[in-house]
């Protein structure tokens, strides 16, 4: 039976907020946190990917404001989500964790990093990139908006087509996928409503621009860092995890083939037996 489809929905209040939130394992000396992509709630961690993480260690899924069951509005910049998750943090006496940053989940953690760097021991950051990196998220590309566009991609269908590539080998996986997570059914979240993908959407946006030396906050980055990505992502271009990996002072890039946005999905044995051994190990540098 899975942990992560079994996992209770809890709730924690903190800074005028209520956040929804799951743990599932236990065990290793701090636990995971897992921030979520664009438009996702706890429903769309794979339970195959967490139940691996989790064999080793605490995972914690979490809703930021003003997504599934998470009181407030969701904001409309990076920095402001980011202050939501360590409000989490402090009133869940969480001093010092590792972090699983998805796509938007990864933009937050690299704000976390840079304001307070004490909270975070390692990150593993997949399918992101970074402040003023290029072709994030722009979902009017022809490739994603005949998807998103296409009426018969319902419910969790349109993550097969936009998170996989068209190979029939990846959108076997990408079906495989969509099938785990349907495999819950009860205390589920509610869907995110447009108005959740506007703000989001507005906060992609504003990553778009910097102000002095591009990329130059990365280097100011200490921790110990997993970059991750498919080859063929069309939601954020991997040459801006190659731009992570080559500005972050201790960080490796690891790179999937026939993969795109869902790679941590689509290769989720794999990734889950490489994160481990990144969070496992007891080295400060990055062991690849």
């Amino acid at each position: 039976m899975s942990k992560t489809i079994d996992a209770k929905t809890e709730f924690l209040k903190a800074s005028g907020e209520t956040y929804a939130y799951r743990r599932i394992g236990s065990g290793g000396s701090r636990p995971l946190i897992c921030l979520q992509h664009f438009t996702g709630t706890l429903d769309n961690w794979d339970p195959a990917l967490i139940d691996a993480l989790a064999a080793e260690r605490e995972v914690i899924l979490f809703d930021n404001a003003g997504i599934g069951r998470s009181s407030g509005t969701v904001p409309s910049t990076i920095p402001a989500m980011a202050k939501h998750v360590l409000a989490f943090l402090e009133a869940f006496s969480m001093k010092n964790v590792d972090v699983l940053g998805f796509s938007l989940g990864g933009c937050i953690a690299q704000v976390i990093a840079q304001e307070r760097p004490a909270v975070l021991r390692k990150m593993i950051l997949v399918g992101t990139g970074p402040r003023g990196g290029e072709d994030i998220m722009h979902l009017e590309k022809p490739e994603l908006a005949k998807h998103l566009s296409d009426s018969s991609n319902k419910g969790y269908k349109i993550l097969q087509k936009i998170f996989f590539p068209p190979s029939p080998t990846a959108q076997a996986e990408g079906e495989r996928f969509i099938g785990r997570l349907a495999r819950r059914t009860s205390d589920l979240d509610p869907p995110s409503k447009p108005e959740v993908a506007q703000a989001q959407m507005a906060a992609f946006r504003e990553w778009d621009h910097y102000t002095g030396e591009r990329f130059a906050d990365l280097r100011r980055i200490r921790q110990p860092t997993l970059v991750v990505n498919g080859t063929l992502d069309s939601m954020i271009s991997v040459k801006n995890s190659y731009w992570l990996a080559e500005n972050l002072p201790n960080a490796v890039l690891i790179t999937y083939p026939d993969s795109g946005h869902g790679s941590l999905f689509q290769y989720a044995e794999m990734f889950a037996r490489q994160a481990n051994a990144f969070l496992d190990s007891d080295s400060e540098q990055a062991p690849y």
